[in-house]
């Protein structure tokens, strides 16, 4: 068995599966991390590995393409930064888990929408793991405890059929700042986080939970990987 009861897939299984370079960036400044992604994307060629990268950010709330900036109520000292994902304005500070899946999804035979559901079928079984119910809500991506509040908000990008930019999952954070926005484009949208519902505290435990999780998902084999990345 793997990790909280997981299956573990066979040997073969596990062989037919594509590498998956996992970093764990530390907590990092958004906007360095974002121009490596871009980078990193606009960079890669065929042959080119997928990578998850797994970060934590300093305070900021990011507008995407679909953002208006009247969502933004009252962001005091906490920059607000346009961005070039999907979605609409959401905040990332320290306590939350960030993971930016870089696939190439024509490789991976799997589309933008497929990419959405595996990943927030991560969460949930991610959450379940740690004893905690939630699920998907129709038509608002992201992931949801029972009672309607927000626990990992989601915003893709896709150029070239690659994916950039990904998962916001609230560990142990202060959500005040939630409340200075509209979260999402959802007025009134409640936020919560795992350790409100007594699940682990530590982001790197959280990792741990969910890229094996991920990878099933995303039918990837993770390897976890030391070393600088360009440009950070």
């Amino acid at each position: 068995m793997g990790p909280c009861g997981a299956a573990r897939p066979a040997r073969g299984e596990v062989d037919a599966l594509r590498p998956c370079a996992v970093r764990w960036l530390g907590r990092r400044p958004y906007v360095p991390v974002w121009r490596a992604m871009q980078a990193f994307t606009d960079g890669r060629g065929p042959e080119t590995g997928d990578e998850l990268w797994l970060v934590e950010h300093e305070p900021v709330f990011t507008l995407g393409q679909a953002g208006r900036p009247e969502h933004v109520l009252a962001p005091g000292d906490i920059p607000v930064l346009p961005v070039d994902r999907g979605g609409q304005v959401t905040y990332h500070g320290p306590g939350q888990l960030v993971a930016y899946p870089l696939l190439d999804l024509r490789r991976l035979g799997i589309g933008v929408k497929a990419l959405v559901e595996r990943i927030e079928q991560a969460v949930i079984d991610t959450c379940a793991a740690a004893g905690i119910a939630t699920v998907r809500r129709e038509g608002a991506p992201g992931v949801y405890t029972a009672d309607g509040a927000k626990i990992a908000a989601l915003g893709l990008r896709v150029r070239r059929g690659c994916s950039f930019h990904g998962l916001a999952f609230n560990v142990d954070m202060d959500l005040e700042p939630f409340q200075r926005i509209n979260p999402c484009g959802y007025a009134g949208q409640p936020v919560t986080m795992l350790a409100a519902h007594g699940g682990p505290a530590g982001l790197r435990t959280v990792a741990e939970l969910l890229v094996p999780r991920l990878s099933s998902h995303l039918g990837l084999r993770p390897a976890w990987q030391d070393g600088a990345i360009p440009g950070l």
